[in-house]
């Protein structure tokens, strides 16, 4: 029984190696080059980097996400939907629960800015690592950018078929990076051990001291080692905190070492253009062959779990109504977080091809980088620190004040990227930000609009008209919010039009505020002839319609929905509309049978 424990989590944690840890695997591709473009590798700033470097990891990683963060979930899911989610529901309805809520989306919008410039910089990185290839040393700028659109192309053509058959090797590949990082690494601290001592905090309030404003700057940079960091708690969900942080323990050893060698490397031989590349590129270069095909393989990953993350986010927004609804596919059959967005994933393709083209450059592109991770991992603070203080937890409250504090300052560091490419941050999460705007205010708006008929007056018109007899033979389906209301275009169908059936049942599809799980409820004998039948999901859960229907022994002979026909002459409402007629209405969502569905519309005016 032990061993069979024992080898399920090895498993868990391979699996967490290829699932969680490619972003963050790949940042010593690039951010140590990016930081001594800015300032001298002298032995002096080459330690206080370093330390800067290892703390960062410490705090914002091991401390914010695989402590504090990871200590929070709701039935082991993990997210900063999860934290808005803990927060709201400890917190009385007012301003506060509304700033929360609104903390969240903007939390939400950041991380998908993150899922634009994360897949350009880490293949564009890896991909300017065949400068170094043996014969490719005269490859040109518009070849490199070619070479990274081409297999950014065919990544993103891929994602229809998902990942689900490849990805078992993410994980036995993502090993063989990391122990490539730690072998690097180690070998250049054996030619100069003394770079450990940059694991003492001295080194890095030294060279912020020295540095001053440089330094400050210098810190936007440093922030890109911990880029990734927020996956451990995204990915919790999917496979669990411990192997998750059991693979940490590994890869932030491998990180850390190979973080130390490049500085070992420096110290040696000065500055490099390429800092990773060239340590290894000057070991070997039958090595650097494997190498560089390994970071290339690795930075694919990296962007294939970005990838997965947004559209995974997308679909938590679509279940908890901020988003519009989208057509879903999806592409694996035991694992819920594998699905496919066709809107989604091309419109990231050409978000990440403008970005790769616009910047050229990965030290160009790290400018613009950094400044939606920061702001998310400064919300996700708030979030602990607010939740910690409603539960009374002081020790893990103190730690999120202490981590805030930080994240503070690299937030206000990374404020120095904006008018160097950093804005591109804020147009790109202005995007969904004002989607989640748009959607959740227009639709309170239709709410208010919506003449709903509160059950007690439908009843009274509806047993009258049932009771005549006149009712068509076999059972239809009314697809409803609640079973409170009925909405205007049952009341047409049913008291208007007198399209009655011997069965009538009101469906109503709500989302709860956990991720996972279904409950169905029967409401039987509501009236004569009218049931009601009560879907229950999580915001994660993947609903099967017509099998719940099927296992609660309902037979439908049609089922009728609502249409809304939406007038309005205010411009944002207009614009609200105008999406609402374009994305699909969520009978198609769910994937009902359509040669039973009647579309019954309603004219709204607000």
């Amino acid at each position: 029984m032990s061993k069979k424990y024992t080898t399920f989590s090895l498993f868990e944690n391979i699996k967490a190696m290829g699932l969680v840890f490619g972003d963050i695997g790949t940042s010593p591709i690039y951010t140590l080059t990016v930081i001594f473009t800015l300032t001298a590798p002298t032995v002096q700033n080459v330690m206080g980097v370093l330390s800067l470097v290892f703390w960062a990891l410490i705090i914002l990683v091991s401390v914010e996400y695989a402590w504090l963060a990871m200590s929070l979930s709701t039935k082991g899911e993990g997210g900063i939907i999860v934290l808005k989610e803990i927060l709201t529901s400890k917190v009385k309805r007012g301003r506060k629960s509304l700033f929360a809520v609104y903390l969240g989306y903007l939390g939400v919008s950041l991380l998908m800015g993150d899922g634009v410039i994360t897949p350009a910089i880490s293949i564009l990185s890896a991909v300017e690592g065949l400068k170094l290839f043996p014969g490719l040393d005269s490859i040109t700028l518009d070849n490199i950018l070619l070479i990274t659109a081409v297999i950014t192309i065919i990544l993103f053509a891929f994602q229809h078929k998902g990942s689900d058959k490849v990805s078992s090797s993410f994980g036995p590949i993502m090993i063989l990076w990391f122990l490539a990082l730690f072998i690097s690494g180690m070998y250049y601290i054996a030619k100069i051990p003394g770079v450990l001592l940059a694991f003492n905090p001295y080194y890095a309030i030294e060279f912020m001291i020295n540095n001053g404003l440089s330094g400050f700057i210098i810190l936007s940079e440093v922030i890109l080692c911990a880029t990734g960091g927020e996956a451990l708690y995204a990915d919790m969900g999917h496979l669990g905190a411990k192997p998750i942080r059991q693979a940490w323990y590994f890869v932030f050893v491998a990180l850390v070492i190979n973080y130390f060698g490049q500085g070992a490397y420096l110290q040696l031989h000065g500055k490099s253009e390429f800092i990773l590349f060239e340590m290894v590129h000057r070991v070997s270069d039958f090595l650097y062959i494997p190498f560089i095909i390994l970071a290339l393989f690795a930075t694919i990953i990296a962007s294939q779990a970005m990838i997965s993350a947004v559209m995974s986010l997308i679909y938590q927004g679509i279940t908890t109504r901020i988003f519009p609804l989208m057509k879903i596919k999806y592409t694996s059959t035991h694992l819920k977080s594998q699905i496919y967005i066709d809107t989604v994933n091309w419109m990231l393709l050409i978000a990440v091809l403008i970005m790769i083209f616009l910047f050229k450059k990965s030290e160009n592109l790290a400018a613009a980088y950094g400044l939606a991770v920061t702001a998310t991992m400064t919300i996700s603070a708030i979030f602990m620190i607010w939740i910690f203080r409603v539960s009374n937890i002081k020790v893990k409250l103190y730690a999120s004040i202490f981590v805030f504090v930080i994240d503070c300052f690299f937030l206000l560091a990374v404020f120095t990227k904006i008018p160097h490419g950093g804005y591109w941050s804020i147009i790109i999460a202005a995007v969904p930000f004002f989607i989640i705007l748009l959607w959740t205010i227009g639709n309170k708006r239709l709410q208010i609009a919506f003449r709903s008929l509160s059950m007690d007056i439908f009843l009274e018109s509806y047993n009258q008209i049932y009771q005549l007899g006149n009712n068509i033979k076999g059972t239809a389906l009314y697809l409803t919010k609640s079973l409170e209301k009925v909405p205007p275009y049952v009341v047409h169908c049913m008291l208007r039009t007198n399209i009655i059936y011997e069965e009538n049942i009101f469906v109503s599809i709500s989302t709860s505020d956990y991720p996972y799980g279904i409950s169905v409820t029967s409401v039987n004998d509501i009236a004569p002839g009218l049931k009601g039948l009560i879907v229950n999901c999580g915001y994660m859960e993947f609903l099967d319609i017509p099998t719940i229907l099927k296992n609660a022994g309902i037979s439908e002979k049609v089922i009728f929905y609502g249409i809304e026909e939406i007038t309005t002459k205010r411009f944002f409402l207009r614009i609200y509309a105008f999406l609402k007629k374009i994305t699909p209405h969520f009978v198609a969502f769910y994937k009902l049978n359509y040669r039973k569905l009647h579309g019954v519309a309603t004219r709204i005016e607000f």
